[in-house]
């Protein structure tokens, strides 16, 4: 017997986080079977086309599940895809009651999978921990309703909002700590993009490392995204040599259409429209990614790709690691190019606004809308 009360939902959120990094496009779930009290199965979603977290569940638990009450932090899905439908597997172990945290927005879903749980006399309970649950699978719910993958801005500055001094060195404004979080962070993205000049000036290698898949499988590389407009990136660039795969975009002219033109393992270019600037049409990119079933991109530099981002209302959500130092000079780089409001009472005004600490460092994050 367990020596002490288990919020049984909780734990199917921890399990659920397992699962982020692994399960795209598919949500991160998690589930708990309790029989008297006691735990006798658990599960949270494997990769694509493999189990379900309620299946997983019931698997484990076995006999043990008749009668059973489930805890799983999204309602479980009702129709056929890669795999059975949940509910059908639910109502077949003989669980007698069902507590999801939230909702499933997918419009085969949506509703779909508590009304058969209920019609089969199983009792269903919803919304516990309902904005946690919302926050796990948040590039998911976006990618789900809307067919655009979620943007996640991210970016570390000095406290006078430097991202590099007047020379463009950068290396390292935040501590070990705070870039070991932020590269779990691109663990569980599905695509991470820069602009040319970041990759030029910082050839860097944009992967998730120290991360590897359960059952000693690999996980995959998040996506490269190079927003490159005049097809000015070297192809000596580390970036192009990484594991993983790297897509280029860059703007429709003659010249970059004999680029795409070759092929090279690992890389592709894709011609976008472009402004009289230049400037890439981000809008018809981030379209072309969700048509790819990326569901979440983290947007890392430099400052007017990230700015333009702003200015075209794209970003979602926003990290900043910001380091107690005064870099200073007014030629110095700032975090956030672009055009940017011409009056204070416009600017953007984050919600939902949390601050975690690291050493001496702290992330704010916060939400567009």
């Amino acid at each position: 017997m367990l020596s002490r009360p288990i919020d049984f939902m909780a734990y199917s959120l921890s399990l659920a986080e397992l699962a982020l990094g692994y399960t795209s496009p598919n949500p991160a779930v998690g589930a708990v079977i309790v029989r008297d009290g006691i735990v006798v199965g658990l599960g949270h979603t494997q990769q694509p086309g493999l189990e379900h977290a309620e299946i997983m569940a019931i698997n484990q638990a076995g006999e043990m599940a008749r009668g059973a009450t489930m805890y799983v932090t999204l309602e479980p899905c009702c129709h056929q895809g890669k795999t059975p439908p949940c509910s059908d597997a639910i109502i077949n172990a003989g669980i007698s009651e069902v507590h999801i945290a939230v909702n499933d927005p997918n419009p085969l879903v949506n509703g779909k999978g508590v009304q058969q749980l209920e019609a089969a006399g199983i009792k269903t309970y919803m919304g516990e921990y309902e904005q946690k649950a919302m926050e796990i699978n948040e590039g998911y719910f976006k990618y789900i309703t809307t067919g655009i993958p979620f943007v996640i801005a991210k970016f570390a500055m000095s406290l006078d909002g430097k991202i590099a001094t007047r020379t463009g060195d950068s290396k390292w404004i935040t501590s070990d700590e705070s870039r070991n979080y932020a590269n779990g962070q691109r663990h569980i993205v599905d695509a991470i993009m820069v602009g040319a000049t970041t990759v030029k000036v910082d050839d860097p290698r944009l992967t998730a490392r120290g991360y590897s898949g359960r059952g000693g499988r690999t996980k995959l590389q998040p996506l490269r995204v190079i927003v490159d407009g005049k097809g000015t990136v070297p192809v000596t660039a580390r970036i192009f040599s990484e594991p993983g795969k790297t897509v280029v975009a860059v703007a429709d002219s003659p010249e970059n259409r004999e680029k795409a033109k070759i092929k090279r393992p690992g890389t592709e270019y894709i011609l976008l429209p472009s402004s009289k600037d230049g400037m890439l049409d981000l809008k018809e990119l981030l379209k072309m990614l969700g048509q790819r079933q990326i569901t979440t991109v983290m947007v890392e530099g430099g400052s007017q790709l990230i700015g333009c981002f702003f200015d075209k209302h794209l970003v979602d959500k926003v990290l900043v690691f910001i380091a107690p130092i005064i870099i200073g000079g007014e030629k110095a780089k700032v975090a956030v190019g672009g055009d940017g409001v011409q009056k204070v009472r416009d600017a953007l005004q984050l919600k939902k606004v949390k601050i975690e600490r690291f050493e001496n460092e702290f992330l704010l994050s916060g939400y567009t809308a």
